[in-house]
């Protein structure tokens, strides 16, 4: 049984529906890129895997989201506070939003492992400091007793990835977690990042806009576009031979060494917005392989070999 499956989840805001018929699942101890343009829906799949969906208003209306033997869709708020930090936990975009600016960093990993393990305040500075040198914090014992704000962006990263690890979880949602930083800095917190997930058997959710992330660092890819899944498969498989036009697509915007000036691809138009999403397929509008078929009937997402596709042109590989 897997980890984390998500099973046909559609999600609404009001008279809305952004996230139409979700499905994936995610293996202990796996790494699953969740990948799209912003607007794709990745950020709300990650608020409905939370349990966030209510702050903006947002609720599961049909499917459902297990976790181990779990329906959380269905569970109290008072259970699923229970469950956060504790075996699920969730990696921001902005550093800032997760760390209290008038507590010392080591004190908020320590609370963690103070409410979630039920140790006493030595013991939880100890785990934690040991947590700061293992995600490569120099002089871990003086920076636990730092502010936020005498800490650089990436260092401030480490510290919310030392509060998701505090608690042992068995899944981490790590959404866009290198958005805010500087870009030789990503590399830095992404390698970190899937050497603790590897190392301590943890499933890892890594939610981004950036196939090229999604290739050094994942197992398999989840493509998502304008709320639905436009494709899922192994990071082998959708990078040898991708089934989906969105995909193909995606990856021609990775910058690769030796491409001539000029040479990077780009997609035409924008992901269209939750009030105006088209009918058929919603890439048709983007597509240069439409036919009249997808302007009038959304593709099924279809198992193919080691994935599965939602388009009406997608099959096996000569």
């Amino acid at each position: 049984m897997a980890l984390l499956d998500l099973s046909d989840v559609t999600v609404s805001i009001g008279a809305l529906t952004p996230l139409d018929r979700i499905a994936f699942s995610i293996e202990a101890g796996e790494i699953i890129g969740v990948v799209g343009e912003s607007g794709s829906g990745k950020s709300l799949t990650a608020m409905a895997v939370m349990g966030l969906l209510p702050l903006i208003g947002g609720r599961i209306t049909s499917g459902a989201v297990r976790f181990a033997d779990v329906e959380l869709n269905r569970l109290p708020e008072r259970d699923y506070r229970a469950l956060r930090g504790r075996r699920i936990a969730l990696i921001s975009q902005n550093p800032m939003t997760s760390l209290d600016p008038i507590r010392r960093v080591g004190e908020q990993i320590d609370q963690v492992s103070m409410m979630h393990l039920g140790l006493g305040t030595e013991q939880a500075r100890l785990r934690s400091v040991d947590m700061m040198r293992q995600l490569r914090i120099p002089e871990a014992d003086v920076v636990h007793g730092n502010y936020p704000h005498q800490l650089s962006g990436g260092m401030k990263q480490r510290i919310v990835i030392a509060m998701a690890l505090a608690a042992d979880p068995e899944l981490i949602v790590a959404d866009e977690p290198t958005t805010a930083l500087d870009v030789t800095i990503q590399a830095q917190i992404i390698q970190i990042m899937v050497e603790m997930a590897r190392r301590k058997n943890v499933a890892l959710m890594l939610i981004t806009h950036d196939m090229g992330v999604v290739a050094q660092a994942c197992d398999r890819v989840v493509v998502l576009y304008a709320g639905r899944v436009a494709e899922t498969g192994s990071v082998e498989r959708i990078f040898a031979a991708p089934r989906h036009p969105y995909t193909k697509s995606l990856i021609g915007c990775i910058p690769v060494e030796g491409l001539p000036p000029g040479g990077l691809k780009g997609i035409d138009g924008v992901v269209p917005g939750v009030a105006n999403y088209p009918t058929g397929c919603r890439f048709h509008p983007r597509c240069s392989l439409a036919q009249d078929r997808c302007k009038i009937e959304a593709p099924l997402l279809r198992a193919l070999d080691e994935g599965a596709a939602a388009c009406h042109l997608a099959g096996d590989p000569p």
